[in-house]
């Protein structure tokens, strides 16, 4: 009988010092009847209306990208985050995350879908006057008009602050008169909306909503892309674009409250839709192997195909931990808020802020073990993996800009770490105190003796060592550079890495635990391979960053204390690593595909 205990919303980051309960952690197997629903629906959508045709949606068949979009709006799939006064399903933030997973599979289309039901209504929803969210809000949720954002320009990059856009108000004090030019805008070619950052008066960062036949607003022509061919991409154009001023979003010169705070939800949703594509790879990857034979046997016999397999299917199912873990957190932070009386965008937008750390750690998890999946995909089909005839090849290309939007994935490392250090600052987030314990800890004689044979007992002792690992290192890094800290990206990189893979291993650890009491370990052995596996690969990664960090700014007695804590701190029990993988690998073979 799995214990019941009152659920008690965590601060951001906050597992870093304490440990967390697997009865407080939601786990994939939580879904209620009706969530499972919506993933099924979102996965026969991909398989009856997008997967038949994605060779007409890369060559941009016209209207056709739209016209899917549409669709998925009758069905409801676009507005299932929606208030249902203005138009849409009302549904929890879990639930809209496997929306995004569940659609995440579909290649351009599900670019073209994310930014539709993120960055293209979601500023609009959380940051809009009452008038503003009645327009626009029930037309984008059906789909009838689409939507799109344009922030990035020639010279800005991962600076979006440094914008050059303008908006002046005109003489008779009724439009704003936009100049400037945008580029890499997704769902530009046919978007009937778009939420566009300019400064007024060339200094005041500021939103604007522009519809699509505003005067002095052009689009140009579509991008030739390396992947992504069939989502829409241009550049957008203003010369004195006329915009009336009811059509300001949110106050003057706080454009960047509205950009930055939509990038939390975007990222974790990115993951999310990362993860979907990642299990459809892995499925594609699978049925090859199967069916494909070299010396007369399927290669899905040998065991250089099952290692890839089986890392393909562990690395999904341990970013799937972390992504829905986050996601109950977000919920639960978001229902706190509305009982404590905010309005409903400021609770959401409060809670992605608490867990942005999360949601940045989620954004490079899930699009680097999608990168990985494709890439292993084309490897098992050999050649043929290199031919358009064969879907993983389109996997394999499209996949690529994930490292790059929402913020670079390097970008995303340094926010991690610099987000956390914020905090600590702020006094939002005590990492003093358990930063000193670990040094206290690094000078005392170690303790070999293991009396604890609980359950998961050693496993949960190298989660917390990995804790201590990326607090020594990362509070030794703070008292010897100080502010010079920021500039030494490298180390900074480091220490998220440590942090990414201790989340994600601490997630699949929590998940396992929890099926373990509701189960019984023998019924779920199959987990439990994969997330052993995962957590022995993460203690060398951990020992090679810990290492590399302290290597960059430490020397003499003091590093080769820390290099011997690092060492500690990252020693796990002997596992076989190998004959897990085959079981693993197994599994998947006996059933045909990810089942999980």
């Amino acid at each position: 009988m799995e214990t019941s205990k009152q659920t008690t919303v965590l601060k951001g980051a906050a597992w870093l010092i304490k440990e967390s309960s697997p009865f407080e952690t939601f786990i994939p197997e939580d879904y209620n009847e009706e969530q499972q629903m919506v993933k099924d629906m979102c996965r026969d959508f991909l398989d009856t209306e997008v997967m038949p045709i994605v060779e007409r949606i890369d060559k941009m068949e016209d209207g056709l990208m739209p016209s899917l979009v549409s669709k998925a709006g009758e069905l409801g799939l676009l507005g299932v985050s929606l208030p249902e006064e203005l138009g849409g399903l009302g549904k929890d933030f879990i639930t809209s995350t496997l929306v995004s997973e569940g659609l995440g599979g579909g290649f351009s289309f599900s670019v073209a879908v994310s930014a539709h039901t993120g960055i293209g209504t979601l500023p609009i929803l959380y940051f809009g006057t009452e008038e503003q969210k009645q327009k626009y809000i029930p037309k984008l949720g059906s789909g009838e008009w689409k939507g799109s954002y344009g922030l990035t320009e020639p010279n800005s990059g991962s600076d979006a602050l440094g914008a050059k856009t303008t908006a002046r108000l005109s003489e008779d004090g009724k439009h704003y008169l936009l100049n400037g030019q945008k580029i890499w805008i997704t769902n530009g070619g046919f978007a009937d909306v778009y939420t566009v950052f300019a400064k007024v008066d060339g200094e005041k960062f500021t939103c604007f909503i522009v519809e699509r036949d505003y005067e002095g607003f052009t689009r140009g022509a579509e991008e030739h892309k390396m992947g992504i061919k069939g989502s829409s991409t241009v550049q957008l154009f203003f010369q004195d674009c006329k915009v009336p001023v009811e059509n300001v979003l949110g106050e003057i010169g706080k454009g960047h409250v509205i950009a930055f705070n939509i990038l939390n939800i975007g990222r974790l949703k990115l993951c999310a839709a990362t993860l979907g594509g990642a299990k459809r790879s892995l499925d594609i990857s699978l049925k090859y192997a199967i069916t494909r034979e070299q010396f007369k046997q399927p290669i899905s016999n040998f065991g250089a195909i099952k290692h890839k397999l089986a890392e393909m299917a562990l690395q999904s199912w341990c970013c799937e931990s972390a992504l829905y873990r986050t996601a109950k957190w977000i919920d639960d932070k978001e229902t706190e808020l509305v009982n404590s009386g905010k309005p409903f965008n400021e609770a959401l937008l409060g809670a992605a802020e608490e867990f942005a750390i999360e949601c940045a750690i989620l954004k490079v998890l899930g699009s680097e073990v999608l990168d990985f999946t494709v890439d292993e995909g084309v490897q098992i089909h050999g050649g043929n993996g290199y031919s358009d005839e064969y879907v993983i090849s389109r996997a394999y290309r499209d996949s690529r800009i994930n490292r790059i939007y929402e913020g670079t994935n390097e970008i995303n490392r340094l926010l991690t770490v610099d987000m956390v250090l914020k905090r600590a600052m702020k006094g939002r987030l005590d990492l003093m105190g358990p930063a000193m314990s670990v040094q206290k800890e690094l000078m005392s004689i170690p303790d070999f003796v293991s009396g604890d044979e609980e359950p998961f007992s050693k496993e949960l002792k190298a989660i917390a060592n990995f804790k201590k690992a990326i607090l020594m290192t990362a509070g030794a890094a703070v008292q010897k550079l100080m502010m010079k800290l920021e500039s030494e990206q490298e180390i900074l990189m480091n220490i998220a890495d440590m942090a990414i893979k201790t989340f994600t291993a601490e997630s699949a650890l929590l998940r396992v635990m929890k099926l373990a009491e509701r189960k019984g370990e023998s019924a779920i052995s199959f987990e439990s391979d994969m997330m052993r596996t995962y957590l022995t690969d993460a203690a060398d990664k951990i020992n090679k960053y810990g290492k590399d960090a302290i290597n960059a700014f430490a020397e003499g007695d003091e590093q080769r204390m820390m290099l011997l804590g690092i060492k500690r701190f990252t020693k796990v029990e002997p596992f076989n690593t190998k004959d897990s993988r085959r079981r693993i690998a197994e599994k998947l073979i006996s059933e045909g595909k990810y089942t999980l």
